[in-house]
């Protein structure tokens, strides 16, 4: 299944950090291709996340996300439209005084009828865009 990796380090505390990736609901507010986010099911440290996102067309898809305060936050596909599967992680790291190391990985199964050029620029540009975009969320004031 195609994947990548990727790490940042983020001039935020890393309770801060975990803070912005689990508030789901506000990805709209600083993910531009995020359209609405809805949260059902939460059981503990586990809920379900819908996603609407706009990335060359509207796409639905649903996740099952387990958190692991402060450190990790994965998740795993449950269904949606183009996709196969989708799984993934955040972990966290503290690095030096106040800042966080950020691990993102995620591996993206994706319909026959999305070509591969498809996949490749939601890894080369849209993974890189996203990460900034949650790196100037936690080190805003």
């Amino acid at each position: 299944m195609p994947g990548a990796t990727r790490t940042i380090v983020i001039n935020a505390p890393i309770e801060k950090v975990f803070d912005v990736i689990t508030q789901y609901e506000r990805y709209p507010e600083f993910l531009s291709e995020v359209k609405e986010i809805r949260t059902e099911n939460r059981k503990g440290n586990t809920v379900d996340v819908h996603y609407k996102v706009d990335v060359m067309k509207t796409v639905n898809y649903s996740i099952r996300v387990v958190e692991e305060r402060p450190r990790r936050m994965a998740w795993s596909f449950i269904k949606g439209e183009v996709m196969k599967d989708n799984k993934g992680s955040w972990l966290l790291e503290p690095e030096g005084e106040g800042k966080t190391r950020a691990t993102y990985n995620v591996e993206m199964a994706l319909g026959l009828l999305v070509p591969k050029a498809v996949v490749n620029a939601l890894v080369d540009t849209s993974l890189p865009k996203m990460l900034e975009a949650f790196k100037r969320r936690a080190e805003a004031p």
